[in-house]
């Protein structure tokens, strides 16, 4: 059963729990959630059960200065700070260089003094604390709260009671003068010392959303809907529906996902491809939501909105890996289970050891190191040693390109050791393109494209997008055409002005007795090149061929030089046919080839690299990638490819560019990295510090750890993890 809330585990409580698979995507709109326990999914704002941090809203918000926690906390630290420098002063006021404040007053005054002081400083400055802390006594969930509230509660409620009865006190707990020892000081600084943490940590939090919120930002928020009887009105980017037809004037963000129906003009699309230069956008080419429109205007179709569109999918992606928990997190987690009772425990045994066998006044010296121990070791920055990195290196990786899907994925592609690679929109541009044109009887190449371009006018076969689109780069009218015929698999006919044309294969030229001999030697060189050959006739008699391709991305050679730079082992996998696929390979180095592979085959090529203790990533782009980007140890998407296998994957390159995964294995590198640096740090302080407000140094050396010491070395503990994770932001990828 859950402590807080009585429901079991695999169960939703109200909204309180979701199981952890679930949490990041599974809740509802104005759910909450732990930055360190992503399980914990509430309906609203309140504090986690598990470590009694402050929740924060699952949708990320574009507004950075709305944090009612961080403002109260500052508020409570302004008053705390303000209240416990003359506590300080007063207490130390006879230990200060020249006394200053001796014989200005009985110490009997100077304890009232104190504790009205204190009081402000612990009741109500240390109020979210100590609820916390109470809470984590009430549910059995013991955390860095349970400490901070033992300890300062321990020294409040000794120094009110030795204040209101001194007589009762032992006489072994009393000073050289007989005066009972106070210790509200210790408990006014320890507050305003944790209060400084906290909000350290919560500044350093909203950081971390800052690559979100430039996300956020991108966005328009307002569009010109155009109304069926021509009327132009202004509508909230929430009013917008699929389907409607929208205004994008000059230097207006594009509002959504959609195509252009009119005009045309020039896109500058770097927030996706990080190129500086504008691209062209005619009719019936595709706009993303956030873009940058140029000097033209045009007329759209939204044909995705919302939630649904690329760039709100790529900021619930980048929110949903920051609230997510890397497999390193599982030692931080194994210790934290075992570490607070054991804190507790040495601090009663150092308390205990302190009365037995320690100097006058025992109790009061028992007391201090108890209190030492519980501050000292407070969790805070081994809880905070693997989310704070995490935050960081996914909002990093969004400033890349890369978008992980969970911290999993960002920690298992350091340890990738062979990576398969699609062919198709992966290597490739992933669309058809007129790469070669061979002419006959002394015709020109635009000549031959414009007529090849006016029979294809009327097909909606991939290959003849590719005539089209190479005939409207050249500039060429692409003609009408009459008595269109389609001849499935193998060509089309049509009269194109006064001329009988004929496209397609030697199959279809056979059917139509046309002798392709002239053309014979021609396509064969194209089709060895990995290109595919469309034969053209006009009016019965061999004119030219066009050969269509999908190009390798220009980006693609320096990729792979990297990656096997990297040791990576390099596999193409594709459905392709082997002489396709061999011809791309060539000209690519890559000496691995699997070809007329179907989807469910892919997945299975996967489970063999596996089988022979290879780490493997997949890197694909449609949905016959699905299977093997499921299955591969780490999936990596094209964000140029299809939803499926965006959502099949850990990795997204929101750029279809495949130098990211050299970018990403450098980012995940990094981030473990900084993990591990945190981890020691908050180990190495927590086992450094435990015995020294234990009192071991004091045998030796006469060494004791005041308490307040040590509330100012946890909270230097949580700025050095915290410090050490913002570093992620600047540390240097290479592109």
């Amino acid at each position: 059963m859950h402590d807080d809330c009585g429901t079991p585990p695999q169960g939703h409580c109200d909204g309180h729990h979701a199981p952890p698979a679930a949490a990041p995507h599974g809740a509802a709109p104005g759910s909450f959630t732990c930055p360190m326990h992503p399980e914990v999914v509430r309906k609203g704002p309140g504090s986690c059960p598990d470590c009694g941090m402050a929740l924060e809203p699952v949708a990320p918000s574009l507004d950075a200065t709305e944090d009612p926690e961080l403002r109260d906390f500052s508020r409570r630290l302004a008053v705390s700070a303000a209240l416990a420098t003359p506590l300080f002063a007063v207490a130390m006021g006879e230990m200060l260089p020249g006394a200053p404040l001796a014989g200005l007053a009985t110490p009997r005054s100077f304890a009232w003094l104190q504790f009205a002081l204190a009081t402000p400083v612990v009741v109500w400055g240390g109020a979210p604390l100590l609820a916390r802390g109470w809470a984590s006594l009430r549910t059995r969930r013991l955390n860095m709260f349970t400490l901070i509230t033992l300890g300062v509660g321990a020294a409040y409620a000794a120094s009110v009671f030795a204040l209101l009865a001194p007589g009762a006190l032992p006489a072994a707990y009393l000073g050289h003068d007989g005066a009972p020892p106070l210790y509200f000081e210790a408990a006014g600084v320890i507050v305003t010392l944790v209060l400084l943490g906290q909000v350290l940590e919560l500044r350093a939090r909203r950081r971390t959303g800052a690559a979100l919120r430039t996300l956020l930002g991108l966005a328009a928020t307002t569009a010109r809907r155009l109304e069926p009887g021509g009327e132009e009105i202004e509508i909230a980017l929430e009013a917008i529906a699929v389907g409607d037809r929208l205004r994008v004037r000059p230097g207006e963000k594009v509002p959504v996902d959609g195509n252009v129906v009119e005009g045309s003009s020039a896109i500058d699309e770097s927030m996706l491809t990080g190129e500086p230069l504008p691209v062209s956008k005619a009719i019936g080419d595709a706009v993303t939501g956030g873009t940058l429109n140029g000097s033209g205007g045009f007329v759209m179709r939204a044909e995705a909105v919302g939630a649904a569109t690329l760039l709100a999918r790529i900021v619930a992606l980048v929110a949903a890996a920051q609230r997510s928990r890397a497999p390193v997190q599982r030692l931080a987690d194994t210790v934290s289970a075992w570490f607070v009772p054991t804190v507790i425990a040495i601090s009663l045994l150092a308390g205990g050891a302190w009365f037995a066998l320690g100097p006058e006044p025992r109790l009061a010296h028992g007391l201090l190191a108890a209190v030492s121990v519980l501050i000292v070791a407070c969790p805070c920055a081994l809880g905070l040693a693997t989310p704070m990195s995490i935050a960081v290196g996914t909002g990093r990786g969004a400033s890349l390109g890369v978008l992980f899907r969970d911290a999993a994925s960002l920690e298992e592609l350091a340890g990738v050791n062979a990576l398969v690679l699609d062919k198709t929109g992966t290597l490739t541009e992933g669309r058809p393109r007129v790469v070669a044109i061979e002419t006959l009887q002394e015709r020109t190449a635009d000549s031959l494209l414009t007529l090849a371009a006016g029979v294809e006018r009327g097909s909606e076969h991939p290959l003849a997008a590719a005539v089209l689109s190479a005939a409207r780069e050249r500039g060429i009218e692409v003609p009408a055409a009459d008595d269109f015929t389609s001849y499935p698999g193998r060509g089309t006919r049509a009269r194109v002005g006064r001329h009988q044309v004929v496209l397609g294969n030697d199959t279809l030229f056979q059917e139509l007795d046309i002798d392709s001999g002239p053309l014979r030697e021609s396509s064969a060189s194209l089709r060895s090149a990995g290109q595919t050959a469309l034969l053209i006739a006009i009016d019965g008699e061999p004119a030219g061929v066009l050969g269509v391709a999908d190009p390798i991305k220009s980006t693609t050679p320096n990729a792979l030089d990297a990656l096997r730079d990297d040791e990576l082992r390099i596999v193409m996998l594709t459905g392709d046919a082997r002489a396709t696929a061999e011809s791309v390979a060539h000209a690519l180095s890559i000496e691995e080839v699997i070809a007329d592979s179907l989807p469910h085959e892919k997945a299975g090529v996967v489970q063999r690299l596996q089988a022979s203790q290879l780490r493997v990533a997949m890197a694909g782009d449609g949905v016959n990638d699905a299977p093997a980007l499921a299955q591969a140890d780490v999936g990596i998407a094209m964000g140029t490819g299809t939803d499926v296998a965006m959502e099949s994957a850990g990795i997204t390159l929101v750029r279809g560019d495949l130098r990211g995964i050299a970018r990403a294995r450098a980012l995940s590198r990094a981030t473990l990295r900084n993990i591990r640096q945190n981890l020691f740090f908050a180990f190495f302080y927590n086992a450094l510090g435990v015995p020294v407000a234990a009192g071991a140094l004091y045998p030796a050396f006469g060494i004791v750890l005041d308490p307040m010491l040590a509330a100012a070395a946890m909270s230097l503990s949580s700025v050095c993890v915290i410090s050490n994770a913002l570093r992620l932001g600047r540390v240097r990828i290479e592109a």
